[in-house]
């Protein structure tokens, strides 16, 4: 007797994203060795740590698919083939990575609600609220390295200003006790 869960098309998609997450992870870490080798050093910890967690979504996927009685199956993946111009380039290519790996987690969100396989369709939710969060992670950094970009703005002093007053205190006791009669 079979104690598989989830339908069979279910058990291929979701080894079809738990290889995306996995591809993912090695498109973080190439991109990581690229700006490490042109002495980005932040952005390079940046994406050695999003290949870490891209990984880990892996694993996840890797562990649901077990745990429904499917069975993971691990696939060669493709070598990166992303080689940036610049580290606007890089982010970039970040960008579309994550806008793809979020059209295929609503996709998967999708087939778990028309299938009624409400197990999948909760641990879907996971990744639902995971790309939100990268997408507007990835986002703001386009728009501050937009910021700190000569070419762009004309401006590069805006981004350190933006980044001094998002480090600004935005309280005032003197203030506080005043409205409250202190």
């Amino acid at each position: 007797m079979s104690d598989k869960r989830i339908s069979d098309a279910m058990e291929n998609a979701l080894n079809a994203q738990m290889m995306q997450e996995a591809e993912q992870a090695q498109v973080y870490l190439a991109l990581g060795i690229w700006a490490e080798t042109h002495n980005y050093d932040g952005l390079a910890d940046f994406l050695y740590k999003h290949s870490t967690e891209e990984r880990n979504h892996m694993f996840k996927f890797l562990e649901y698919i077990n745990q429904r009685g499917g069975e993971a199956k691990i696939e060669a993946i493709p070598a990166p083939t992303d080689k940036p111009k610049d580290v606007t380039d890089c982010i970039d290519t970040v960008w579309k990575h994550e806008v793809q790996n979020s059209k295929a987690i609503y996709a998967l969100t999708d087939m778990a609600l028309a299938e009624k396989d409400w197990p999948t369709f909760n641990f879907m939710q996971y990744f639902v609220k995971e790309q939100i969060e990268e997408e507007n992670l990835i986002s703001d950094l386009r728009d501050k390295l937009s910021l700190a970009t000569k070419e762009k703005t004309g401006n590069a002093n805006l981004y350190s200003f933006d980044r001094d007053l998002n480090n600004a205190p935005q309280d005032s006791e003197i203030a506080l006790q005043k409205t409250l009669g202190g």
